[in-house]
């Protein structure tokens, strides 16, 4: 064997090594889209000061307030799209292209988004048997109106059942309908409310632990807790925790009901997902995805999960991201 042989080799074998870390640090988000895991990205031991790690992620949470997904069956892909857009009124914005077969469809609300997702991932738990109370997890969406029949109309002109309004104590007016999925959707009128529900959006989640979640949202996550308020239409007592124009209502659910993890999830654009990954591990909060970077999109995230399993995700945008750009 010639030097220049054994060279090849030893070069060849370098290759091979380094593609098999290169494949070791790659993962997917559940959409298919590719991440890499290094090992750079996360902070060193010793790094953060306990302080750092046992404060909430307040001061890294940006932006109008918080995106919200909706993972639903590919086969009603269109009647999902007509329902958001069309019926609903929800903005239409540019999709996003995950991979060669896979698109997020994207709708606006305010100045965040309902993201579509075609397709289910096979280790999420998809229950909305009993609807808004029948077991845990993101039971419904909450979008406002400023009028009644502009939503009725819309809804017959686009073949869905007309929702049926009830006035509520507080004198808004109410309807409960679901989405081509079955997932519930609350409908609130109010005459204040900038039309296609640009107010914003809430996101109503069953828990099995009450105080539990509650510590979640408020000490980790960094939500504004609002005082409880009961909803008659839904027969629950809600406690709100805001950021902007988007409020999460949990309610406490009977036990023995199913379990949602995959129906839906929430998003936070945050300043730093490495730091909100540090504070989760140092907490043992659960992760759906470690600590990333997603290829192709200048995004740093991770995915963790509240103690229901229902998937808050921490998302880093870099200066070459669409988000970073203004790009819908």
């Amino acid at each position: 064997m010639t030097i220049k042989t054994a060279l090849a080799g030893v070069a060849a074998i370098a290759l091979a090594a380094c593609a098999a870390n290169a494949q070791d640090n790659a993962i997917t988000t559940p959409e298919g889209a590719l991440m890499d895991s290094a090992e750079d990205i996360a902070y060193a031991p010793g790094e953060l000061t306990q302080a750092q790690l046992e404060a909430s992620n307040a001061d890294i949470v940006t932006g109008g307030g918080m995106n919200v997904f909706r993972r639903f069956p590919r086969e009603i892909t269109d009647d999902m799209v007509n329902f958001y857009v069309n019926a609903l009124a929800l903005r239409s914005l540019n999709p996003i292209q995950l991979t060669s077969t896979q698109q997020m469809i994207l709708t606006g609300v305010g100045s965040m988004q309902i993201k579509l997702s075609a397709g289910q991932v096979g280790d999420r738990l998809y229950d909305l048997s009993g609807g808004v109370t029948g077991g845990t997890g993101i039971r419904y969406f909450r979008l406002t109106f400023p009028d009644a029949e502009a939503v009725q109309t819309r809804f017959a002109e686009t073949g869905f059942d007309t929702p049926e309004f009830t006035e509520a104590a507080d004198g808004t007016w109410v309807a409960l309908t679901d989405d081509p999925g079955g997932f519930p959707i609350q409908i609130v009128i109010d005459p204040a409310a900038k039309d296609h529900s640009d107010d914003g959006v809430g996101v109503g989640i069953g828990v099995s632990d009450l105080a539990e979640s509650r510590a979640f949202y408020r000490e980790f996550v960094g939500l504004t807790e609002l005082p409880p308020v009961e909803d008659a239409q839904l027969g629950v007592t809600k406690y709100p925790y805001n950021f902007n124009e988007t409020t999460i209502f949990l309610h406490q659910t009977p036990a023995g009901g199913g379990a949602d993890n995959g129906s839906a999830g929430i998003q936070y654009v945050v300043t730093d997902a490495p730091l909100a990954a540090a504070r989760g591990d140092h907490r043992d909060i659960g992760v759906q995805t470690p600590l990333n970077k997603l290829r192709g999109f200048d995004l740093i995230t991770v995915w963790l999960s509240d103690p229901d399993g229902v998937t808050n995700y921490f998302a880093q945008v870099g200066p070459n991201s669409r988000t970073a750009q203004g790009q819908n």
